[in-house]
Parts: C-alpha cells; sequence; structure tokens
C-alpha cells in the first residue's frame, strides 16, 4: 500500500491505543508497541493475533518491545536500540496516560518520582528527545500527544475538585527535598490534581516543544488533543488503577455518565480519532495544534480545534517546565557526558 507510516505509540495494550492500533493495522501501517513487561507484551501479541484484522500481516506489522515507562533507564536502554539500528518515526505517538485517582499515597515511579507525573510527561518528554533524530529522517513527520480537557479548570472535568495549576513548579524546583509530590509545591498529595497537573504538563510540554522546532526551522507538526471522556464497559484500560482505590464510586461514576447521561465516548470512536490524526493531511501545516472531541449533546461528539487553558499559554512556565525537566532526566540517566547534548539539550 502506498504511504505506509511507520508508527511508535506509546500506551498501546488497552483503551483508546489499543483500538487506535487495531485501526491503523487495518490500513497497513506498521507500528512500534512498547510494553511495560514481558507478560504485558504477550498479552497484547496474543489479543492481536486473535482481534487483529485477517487482511493484516501481523509478522511485519507489529513490533512490540519491553519498556517501562516509570524508568527512566529503561526508556534509555529501548532508544538506544532503536537510534543504533537508524529506525525511522514516521509518527510518534505519546498516547500512554495513568491515573490513582482516590489514593490518599503517592504512588513512585523507578526513581522515586510521582508515578503520574513521571509516566504522563517525564517519560515522554525522554522519549521524545531521544528519538528526533528518527522523526527528523521522515518525509512528513508528526508528534500526537494524548492531552485531556482537564488541564483547563474552565472545561466540565476540570471545574471538579482541585485545579490544575503547577506554578510556581515549587514542587518541581525542590523534588530533591523529597517533601513535595505535587508540581506547584503542595505538601499534602491529591491524586486527581496530580493527574490534571501531568495533562497541562502535556499542552506546556507540546506547546515548547513546537516552538523549538520553529526556531530550527523544522517543519513538524505537534499535535496536542483531547479525547474526551472515555469509560470503557471492560476493567482494563485507563481507570483499572482508580478503580483499585474506589470500585464503587468509579462504577457508581461509569453508570451515570455512561449508561445514564451518554456523555461519555467509546473507546472505539477515541481509537478511531487518534488513528485519524495519525493518518490526515488535514494538520501537517500546523506547526502547533490542540483539538478537543467536545461532548455536543448526549451521544454526539465532535472533535475541533480549542484554545488550551490560560495557564497552558504561559511561554514562561512551559520554558521552565521544559529546562526543569532536562535537569531531573541528567540527575538519573547516566549518559555519557558527550551523549548528553544530542539528547536533552537537543538543539531543535
Amino acid at each position: 500500500m502506498n504511504n505506509v507510516q511507520n508508527i511508535f505509540i506509546t500506551g498501546g495494550s488497552s483503551g483508546i491505543g489499543y483500538q487506535a492500533i487495531l485501526s491503523l493495522l487495518k490500513q497497513g501501517h506498521r507500528l512500534t508497541i512498547p510494553c511495560r513487561s514481558v507478560e504485558r507484551r504477550e498479552y497484547l501479541i496474543n489479543r492481536l493475533y486473535s482481534q487483529a484484522s485477517d487482511n493484516c500481516d501481523l509478522e511485519t506489522q507489529i513490533n512490540v518491545l519491553v519498556m517501562d515507562l516509570s524508568d527512566l533507564h529503561a526508556i534509555e536502554k529501548l532508544t538506544k536500540q532503536l537510534l543504533n539500528n537508524e529506525h525511522t518515526i514516521d509518527t510518534l505517538v505519546l498516547n500512554a496516560g495513568l491515573q490513582y485517582t482516590g489514593s490518599s499515597q503517592p504512588w513512585l515511579s523507578h526513581q522515586g518520582l510521582e508515578l503520574t507525573f513521571a509516566v504522563n510527561h517525564l517519560s515522554h518528554y525522554y522519549l521524545t528527545n531521544r528519538l528526533m533524530p528518527l522523526l527528523y529522517k521522515s518525509i512528513n513527520p508528526r508528534i500526537i500527544i494524548t492531552a485531556s480537557e482537564v488541564h483547563d479548570p474552565k472545561s466540565p472535568g476540570g471545574s471538579i475538585g482541585m485545579p490544575a495549576s503547577i506554578k510556581p513548579l515549587e514542587g518541581l524546583i525542590s523534588l530533591q527535598t523529597k517533601r513535595h509530590y505535587l508540581l506547584d509545591g503542595t505538601t499534602k498529595f491529591n491524586a486527581d490534581k496530580a493527574y490534571k497537573d501531568s495533562k497541562l504538563c502535556n499542552i506546556l510540554f507540546a506547546r515548547e516543544l513546537s516552538k523549538r522546532l520553529i526556531l530550527a526551522r523544522k517543519k513538524l507538526p505537534v499535535i496536542a488533543w483531547a479525547p474526551g471522556l472515555v469509560i470503557p464497559k471492560s476493567r482494563d484500560g485507563f481507570f483499572r488503577y482508580s478503580r483499585k482505590n474506589n470500585e464503587f464510586g468509579q462504577i457508581l461514576f461509569a453508570l451515570i455518565a455512561r449508561d445514564l447521561l451518554n456523555i461519555t465516548e467509546t473507546c472505539q470512536n477515541a481509537g478511531e480519532l487518534l488513528s485519524m490524526l495519525v493518518t490526515s493531511k488535514d494538520y501537517l501545516e500546523s506547526n502547533f495544534i490542540y483539538l478537543c472531541n467536545r461532548l455536543i449533546r448526549p451521544g454526539k461528539h465532535e472533535i475541533a480545534i480549542k484554545e488550551v487553558s490560560q495557564e497552558g499559554l504561559d511561554d514562561n512556565l512551559a520554558r521552565s517546565l521544559w529546562d526543569l525537566s532536562a535537569k531531573l532526566v541528567k540527575r538519573y540517566v547516566s549518559l555519557a557526558e558527550d551523549n548528553l547534548s544530542s539528547v536533552i539539550d537537543y538543539q531543535l
């Protein structure tokens, strides 16, 4: 088939990412899919062989690898292999997302960082910097970041509970003291706010990345998008950790939002939207764009361009987040000094 893409996608073993993979495989594209463990890798491979379209050639179309996004060293190891193999990436899809709302205590990554921030932002920040040379090998590269409406305190989801805000980044600045687990320096942990803050980081990271690409005169669109409220009926997927902390509450919320009010989006539709963002030519002329799959009426969503939140437009905050993220990675990843300039301080 013509225009076959090489796609690297995180968060592909369940939920929206998995549905997008099924669609992209059917179109003939080749996918590299990291999974957090050998067991998860085998689970995904078996699932794809049982559910992918009959016309797919999985032997040549999928490359399922092991990479735990909560471990910066695992990202370093896998990306080094891809760089050594001069693997070309046409589209980088940063789709993985983690939420454990309801927990009273922070969960920690392999490097001892709060897990929501580590997986949803820092891992994708590092992964992007590492894989940028492979994107430059593509004729029409693009980067897609799955964000969320909850990054905006004025959105329906963002207005419930503590709002997203990472100013003044005191928690990230003084992270070595291990007193702060929220980016704004709040000492009392709130898992819901941690998730909202990580989605705000996605927006700030996407805007800063796009700005650096423009300065470097690189044509590489950065697309951030919000899929809407997606609550699958299966026990797998995005809400699996939050369900452990408050199973009754999650069941009740799903019953009301999905089954009674019909205000949620299906995994299948959201996956098709993500697949469309990967393949459509409509967004190749934009440097940065934020798209929101907004609810029009019960049972009806429409994806459209939307402005990000006020804090998401803060250029100084975006630059500070980028620089502090670089310092964090340098602290924890044992790369040789002569490689740092081409990885974290990559002159985009």
